[in-house]
């Protein structure tokens, strides 16, 4: 009996036309809540959003992210606050693409973007590190007061005393 049952689920499916999406040339639509590569941001001045806190390390449940954090200075600053990610490493291998980086992160500067293309030749290259995470600088704008180019910034951190 169970073999009849299997043959007719066999039968009823010859008959159906294939459902074969030819991949290069066309892409079947993901799903809105899709994580697929990630990507640090920066502000809109250039600085980094990542202030090294490295929150989303600790939150990763794969231990995919590794942070390691720097002090700024007033010659060289990457980000806004005190402490910027000197290194920022995912072992793509290890991540589970669950998303917490991206809920713990303080700044919302660790994005999961829609990017599903990730192949690697040999396991050092599923390692991104903070060069290949980091978006771009925007281009076409004029370095203004707002508009630093990234490790440069003109004014000084103020002190705690000289906040109060």
């Amino acid at each position: 009996m169970n073999l009849i049952r299997g043959f007719q689920t066999t039968f009823k499916h010859v008959l159906e036309e294939p459902v074969t999406i030819q991949y290069p040339e066309e892409m079947r639509p993901f799903k809105e809540r899709f994580k697929g590569r990630h990507e640090l941001k920066r502000y809109d001045n250039g600085l980094e959003k990542c202030i090294g806190c490295a929150l989303c390390a600790a939150a990763c449940p794969a231990d995919a992210i590794w942070v390691e954090a720097a002090e700024n200075t007033d010659e060289e600053r990457f980000s806004p606050g005190e402490r910027y990610a000197k290194t920022y490493e995912i072992n793509m291998l290890r991540c589970i693409f669950c998303g917490y980086c991206e809920d713990a992160c303080p700044t919302e500067a660790i994005v999961l973007t829609r990017e599903h293309r990730l192949s690697f030749t040999d396991r050092r290259d599923a390692i991104y590190t903070k060069e290949m995470l980091i978006e771009a600088p925007t281009e076409g704008v004029e370095a203004t007061p707002q508009q630093v180019e990234p490790g440069k910034y003109t004014r000084s951190i103020p002190d705690m005393e000289d906040a109060k």
